[in-house]
């Protein structure tokens, strides 16, 4: 697993060859998936209300997308507020080598980032941090497990630095 600077613009349809996700489109509880994606990637909820913002600092585009086909670059996501808040993804292997980009951030807050396999074996955990203002990163996710088993990744408020509305936030994921 590791953690890169995000570009201004993300192109999910060139980056989600087997399956892509996209949050906050249209409110909190908005998803568009890729229209004939593979599913892999699971929405499992998570802890805490989702609620959707407009002004990230990178935006987000596609053109194979359900409900919404198409759109140009909108900085959306969803973010839940405050200490021991966060979201919780799964994708479901095959077998095969899969890497997952996954598109998240925090504001004024220190977020954990947990992924195991459920084939067992240690959790990895990185932390990005910033006391201030925003940060926003690409989670790159390397991982093989077998058809039907899953890589569970968990993206966690684990400072409020804010006192009150401390966040993680989610834009995007996708696999290739």
């Amino acid at each position: 697993m590791t953690r890169h600077d995000v570009p201004d613009v993300v192109d999910l349809t060139a980056g989600g060859g087997r399956d892509w996700a996209h949050w906050g489109l249209r409110g909190g509880d908005s998803v568009v998936r890729k229209q004939g994606g593979t599913g892999e990637i699971i929405d499992e909820g998570g802890w805490g209300y989702r609620g959707s913002y407009h002004n990230n600092p990178e935006s987000f585009r596609w053109v194979d997308g359900s409900p919404v086909a198409s759109t140009g670059p909108t900085p959306t996501g969803v973010y839940t507020c405050g200490r021991g808040t966060g979201f919780a993804l799964a994708v479901v292997g095959s077998g095969e080598p899969r890497t997952v980009q996954l598109y998240a951030g925090l504001w004024m807050a220190r977020g954990r980032l947990d992924v195991r396999l459920t084939t067992g074996g240690p959790t990895t955990t990185l932390r990005m941090e910033d006391r201030h203002t925003n940060r926003t990163a690409r989670f790159e996710i390397r991982f093989r497990v077998p058809r039907g088993e899953k890589v569970k990744i968990s993206w966690i408020t684990e400072v409020d630095h804010h006192g009150q509305c401390g966040n993680v936030d989610l834009q995007a994921a996708t696999v290739s």
